[in-house]
């Protein structure tokens, strides 16, 4: 045999092999990703050329004349592995960029995949079934035999892979695969001009310079395979260098049928010397020489892999320990789950906290089926579940006890978080008791300074009004100044009752009546409705409502969530306010058919000194929720109420009788 047939038939060889290797390992991932998907029949295309071109060439080795159903059967997998390559290699080139994010339109990919794929069925129905009785059929050049139409088709598609990968390249994200993509476009290319010259091309080359040539051309996917293992083992390309058990456990494997076949072919080589047994067993016993070194390479790079994790973790630990130091635990959850998802490269992550109080998850993730969960523990309390999800089938032994090293860790840092939380949490409520008694402080200046001086002035005006001489011109504008010298009043008071300071438990004992509180204010603010053209109904259960409130709080709870019904109602509308008991609760709501609060503002409506109306103090919802967590109760409010407004405030307050 000549070096040329050796080369081809290792190359074949060689490329059945890299291609079975890759199916094995996209089958043992399990990644549910159209981009796998279609790697895989690719490579099962190549498997089936490469495959049918060894067989063809070892039946013309052993056989003087090759059967003809070995014939037909090499035939029909190269002529079906050869008509479908076109359609998957620009399959696959469209599924990575819509990966990386470099598909405009969907709508013309499934145009031009049904055309490819339509052009390559169309020759392996009309081509294939007339090669069998193709008795020249060429082995080394099948593309030849398949016509120039399939030799078009490939060439088309040739082109536009490898400008695909131009565009790869020039976005790639790293070094390793912009040389990985610019050597797949120098691959394509001479690809595209190889077809060219041995199909298309007008001219056609020695019968050496060709068997050369073609023998070239078929072993030349050989090497973007190859140089794809090294970028999946050293930079985890498609995410699959994670799974390294798995790239064992097939590289292994693929060695040990090397060998055997080793063993085979040397032996029958040596049969006239030595029997194939002889030869297996010697070739077997040699084998057992370089175990030990072997043995000692592996248990390196397994130690150094899983060194390499654990160092990961520990630098993942300190991180936590950094973020915990903020204070926040949900903003501690979302930093651990993208620092574990950027880090181990997982498809999606999600941490589970349980409530230290009830027990209850706190932080429900959005997904709730994972693959692998790692419960975290204190002591012999299951505090929260770390929840993460690969990109492949399982988690590789370094990865998972990685994790299960960060899940030890993690109960430190949360508790860490918790007690910063809660020392910000008192130094804000100092913070906000400093700043109310420098209000309160404020307050009682103004109060001296400015209460007296309106009440001369209200003093004044009124007397000037009782004067039946005064113009009516300047009666009317006493009137106006009269007015807002009484709004000034009412501002000064509700700053004066908002810097009091808050006792828990209630500033007053006793309890009073709800449904008499809501008709005295309903009976003050009447007339303020009138003016404002809207419409107050009351609404009173026939049972006792007897709050666990004094007399004071309960006006001021009611007549300030009116009074903001009003003020946010428009002419015409309706306010309607209730009080009954329910449940051993006194419940008052307030509703009113205003525009509603805007979903950006909800988390602020109950800050002191926010308001959105030009002339309000911000502080009637501050004093209604101060007052209401006083005496042991709670604010809710709903908005909107119906057909996109209104708005509807619910205040729960212990009954009477439940008061100690």
């Amino acid at each position: 045999m000549g070096a040329l047939l050796y080369i081809r038939l290792i190359g074949y060889t060689a490329g059945t092999l890299l291609q079975l290797f890759w199916m094995v390992v996209i089958l043992g991932y399990r990644r549910q990703r159209n981009f796998e998907r279609v790697f895989f029949f690719l490579c099962l295309a190549f498997f089936f050329f490469y495959s049918g071109s060894l067989l063809a060439l070892n039946s013309q080795i052993y056989y003087p004349l090759p059967p003809a159903a070995l014939n037909e059967f090499a035939i029909v997998i190269i002529s079906v592995g050869l008509c479908m390559l076109p359609a998957l290699l620009l399959h696959l080139h469209i599924e990575y960029a819509e990966t990386r994010g470099l598909l405009r339109s969907k709508r013309w990919k499934f145009a031009v995949l049904f055309l490819f794929y339509a052009a390559c069925l169309h020759l392996a129905y009309h081509r294939i079934p007339s090669l069998f009785q193709d008795p020249h059929f060429n082995f080394l050049e099948p593309g030849s035999s398949l016509g120039e139409g399939f030799a078009i088709v490939l060439a088309v598609a040739l082109a536009w892979c490898g400008g695909w990968e131009r565009q790869f390249a020039t976005t790639a994200p790293d070094k390793p695969q912009r040389y990985f993509h610019w050597t797949l476009l120098v691959v394509f290319v001479a690809s595209f001009l190889a077809v060219a010259g041995l199909h298309v091309a007008p001219f056609h080359p020695e019968a050496r310079t060709a068997e050369e040539f073609a023998t070239a051309f078929s072993l030349l996917p050989i090497l973007p395979f190859s140089v794809l293992i090294f970028l999946v083992y050293r930079h985890n390309f498609l995410q699959i260098g994670r799974q390294k058990n798995l790239l064992y456990a097939i590289s292994a494997t693929f060695l040990a049928l090397l060998y055997l076949s080793f063993v085979r072919r040397l032996g029958l080589r040596l049969e006239p010397v030595l029997p194939p047994e002889a030869t297996a067993s010697i070739l077997l016993f040699v084998l057992v020489i370089f175990i030990e070194p072997l043995q000692r390479a592996l248990g390196r790079r397994l130690q150094e892999t899983a060194q390499k994790e654990m160092d990961l973790a520990h630098r993942l630990a300190s991180e936590i320990q950094q973020e915990a130091r903020r204070g926040d635990v949900p903003q501690l959850a979302e930093f651990i789950e993208n620092r574990l998802k950027e880090q181990f490269e997982f498809a999606d992550v999600a941490l589970v906290l349980m409530e230290p109080s009830s027990g209850k998850e706190g932080r429900v993730p959005i997904r709730k089926e994972f693959r692998e969960g790692f419960a975290i523990l204190q002591g012999n309390r299951t505090i929260g579940t770390l929840f993460v999800e690969p990109h492949g089938s399982a988690i590789s032994g370094e990865t998972k006890v990685a994790l299960e090293f960060l899940c030890e860790q993690l109960p430190g840092a949360l508790d860490l978080c918790r007690l910063i939380e809660e020392k910000l949490q008192l130094e804000r409520e100092l913070a906000e008791r400093e700043r109310l008694a420098l209000v309160g402080q404020m307050a009682a200046s103004i109060s001296h300074n400015l209460k007296n001086p309106l009440g001369s002035m209200k003093t004044i005006l009124q007397v000037q009004l009782e004067n039946p001489e005064l113009p009516e011109s300047i009666r009317g504008e006493t009137k106006m100044v009269l007015e807002e010298v009484g709004r000034l009043s009412t501002k000064l008071n509700q700053l004066l009752q908002f810097s009091r300071p808050a006792v828990r438990g209630g500033s007053a004992t006793g309890s009073c009546d709800a449904r008499v509180a809501v008709e005295e204010v309903a009976g003050v603010l009447s007339h303020e409705a009138e003016r404002r053209g809207v419409k107050m109904q009351i609404k009173i259960s026939g049972e006792s409502a007897r709050a666990a409130a004094s007399a004071e709080a309960l006006n001021d709870i009611v007549s300030n969530l009116v009074v903001n019904a009003l003020e946010a109602t428009p002419r015409g509308g309706h306010v309607v306010v209730s009080a009954a008991s329910k449940d051993g609760e006194c419940i008052l709501a307030v509703e009113d058919d205003g525009p509603g609060i805007p979903a950006a503002l909800r988390e602020k409506v109950l800050q002191p000194f926010f308001t959105t109306k030009s002339q309000g103090t911000g502080l009637g919802l501050a004093i209604v929720a101060r007052r209401v967590a006083e005496f042991g109760g709670k604010v809710d409010w709903e908005s909107p109420v119906r057909d996109g407004r209104g708005t509807r405030f619910h205040v729960t307050l212990p009954m009477g009788d439940a008061k100690k």
